[in-house]
């Protein structure tokens, strides 16, 4: 269902449930499940409702003809001339449990048909064999390229901070991005163990993703998956006897494990890895999606101190802290590998989420408390910062309620506009809100086609109840990192200057817009609510210089910070938040 307004026309769908909030949508789609319900050529690995409708489509697609649309040809349409068919994706959003209540069962999903153009057709859907071929897709690097990616993990990209490569874009424009195979090589370690945090998981994929030599060594999966998935993914592993599991615990309804994190034991040392990425061939294909990789962090010498290690940001400390969460023997050596690890060199802070109802000072160990806490300990106040406006960017919706009051221009947007430790002055709800989040013609002209919106849930049922969140709509646009027709399954946050010369600060993170991945306030205010796990790292840039608070310069050759005139140039790198930084002018289109 199109639905146009001043800000564009945006894609809204059927789907009664939740894609990361309702666990009964979380079934997965294999052969114990008739070919009716899952179609031929579905996953065959647990997911999302949206994922397995953007599956079906494929397999029985609509024809679409809308004029209102751009009539230039898709990138997706140009890659794949000789395909025949169209498909419209439908998918499940972030809803909130009063809105799934009034659905005790799903509607059956109304199909419209459409005569499409004769002289121009759409080919909305990815070949069939398209899919087939991404899974046994081998990923090949020449020892040049291999070399440019160690220069530029070790040294060349201070904040290491990285895009993914993307399959069918300039390849000038994967310079100095990541493929998971490029994470898993040897050259960054020699591999003694993995522990793999994720969403959805295709097993086998994962395996061939390691290299031959690693592919035997122990590998610990820590998902949510329940009943059948569960069953699913345990049978998945079944050839590979060096995988374990580990379920994250859900206990409040409608939650979902949505961390994405790896962490990487070397015989050299440990690395942690938190991204935005499934671990599945479409999200590493044709998606623009973030990586953090850290250091290569050394051993602690025999009998240090269980303080030793820690960093300026308490990363060490808050990694286990959130391992801890989840109450799993199964974690407990990764634990006790972090603690005799030196993580001192870290320069982010870990912000995650984990479920649960929290109160007292508990409140500011998760979620957006988290965050606001963090923002006003260690991020500069700036002059006029009331015109400083707030970026979010994500590939989920979920309930806000009727107005901006209920959450997002509430309690959310107080936690986002924290900074310094002075008394805010100035009434949040002057601070400027852009949220981007790709349009219909976005998803169109992507180069997966339509079915990139199966990784874009935002269900109608919850887009009708607010409307008033679509004036605050930007589409899609990153034309600096050529990535404007490679949908974005990256979630950002960040806070400009009205210029977008300056970031106060930077975040990318699992968390889409969503009470259940941010949490929300209970009793007055003196509960945190949260459903699901997130994590990601908070760039601030006083922890990039010696000493004071700054702010990170964005269109310069250098990364400059500045405090009281002084400006610090130690960091050699051309700016590394090309895609919401260089581009934002553009970025932020109405």
């Amino acid at each position: 269902m199109l639905q146009e307004g001043a800000h564009g026309k945006w894609t809204v769908s059927s789907s009664d449930e939740s894609a990361e909030e309702n666990s009964d949508s979380e079934k997965p789609c294999t052969s114990s499940v008739s070919d009716a319900a899952c179609g031929t050529s579905g996953p065959q690995y647990p997911c999302s409702e949206a994922r397995k409708a953007a599956h079906k489509r494929k397999a029985s697609p609509l024809k679409l003809t809308d004029k209102s649309l751009s009539t230039e040809t898709p990138p997706a349409v140009k890659q794949r001339l000789s395909q025949e068919g169209s498909g419209w994706c439908l998918s499940s959003s972030d809803e909130e449990p009063e809105d799934e209540q009034k659905h005790a069962h799903r509607e059956t999903v109304k199909e419209e048909k459409y005569d499409a153009p004769k002289e121009h057709p759409l080919n909305l859907c990815k070949d069939d064999k398209l899919s087939e071929n991404l899974k046994e897709e081998e990923y090949n690097e020449t020892s040049s390229e291999a070399q440019d990616i160690w220069d530029l993990v070790n040294g060349g990209n201070p904040f290491r901070f990285f895009l993914t490569k993307v399959s069918g874009i300039e390849q000038s424009h994967n310079s100095g991005a990541l493929h998971i195979k490029d994470i898993l090589s040897p050259l960054f370690g020699t591999l003694v163990s993995s522990a793999q945090f994720n969403y959805c998981i295709d097993v086998g994929w994962l395996v061939r993703q390691y290299p031959q030599e690693f592919r035997k060594k122990p590998l610990l999966i820590v998902h949510g998956e329940k009943r059948e998935s569960k069953a699913e993914l345990m049978a998945q592993a079944r050839p590979y006897e060096n995988i374990s599991f580990c379920q994250a615990k859900l206990d409040i309804a409608f939650g979902t494990h949505h961390t994405k994190m790896m962490l990487l034991l070397y015989e050299e040392g440990l690395r942690v890895v938190i991204h935005t990425s499934n671990l599945i061939a479409e999200d590493w294909h044709q998606k623009t999606q973030g990586i953090w990789l850290s250091p290569l962090y050394p051993r602690l010498p025999k009998g240090a101190s269980g303080s030793a290690g820690e960093s300026a940001t308490n990363f060490k400390s808050d990694l286990i802290s959130y391992l801890t969460a989840y109450s799993s023997p199964a974690l407990k050596e990764w634990i006790s590998l972090i603690q005799e690890h030196d993580l001192s060199e870290t320069r982010v802070y870990l912000l995650g989420s984990t479920p649960g109802r929290y109160q007292g000072s508990d409140k500011e160990k998760w979620g957006h408390l988290r965050l606001r806490k963090l923002l006003k300990e260690h991020a500069l106040s700036v002059p006029a910062q009331e015109s400083w406006p707030l970026v979010g960017q994500f590939s989920s919706i979920g309930s806000m309620g009727a107005d901006g009051s209920k959450w997002l221009c509430s309690e959310f947007q107080e936690s986002l506009v924290a900074a310094g430790s002075s008394v805010t002055t100035f009434r949040k709800c002057d601070v400027p809100i852009h949220l981007v989040y790709p349009t219909v013609n976005n998803v169109r002209q992507s180069l997966e086609g339509y079915p990139a919106g199966g990784s874009l849930p935002y269900s109608i049922q919850t887009a009708q109840k607010q409307l008033w969140l679509h004036s605050y709509f930007h589409k899609w646009s990153a034309e600096v990192t050529g990535r404007t027709h490679a949908i974005p399954h990256i979630k950002t946050y960040m806070r400009l200057s009205p210029d977008f010369q300056k970031i106060a600060w930077f975040l990318v993170t699992s968390a889409n817009l969503s009470k259940a991945a941010w949490g929300a306030l209970e009793k007055n205010g003196s509960q945190l609510m949260i459903r699901s796990y997130e994590l990601g790292v908070l760039f601030l840039p006083s922890a990039f210089i010696n000493r004071g608070f700054g702010i990170f310069l964005t269109q310069m050759p250098l990364i400059h910070m500045e405090i009281c005139g002084f400006h610090h140039k130690c960091f050699q790198y051309s700016v590394t938040f090309h895609l919401l930084t260089l581009s934002l002018p553009c970025y932020l289109k109405n």
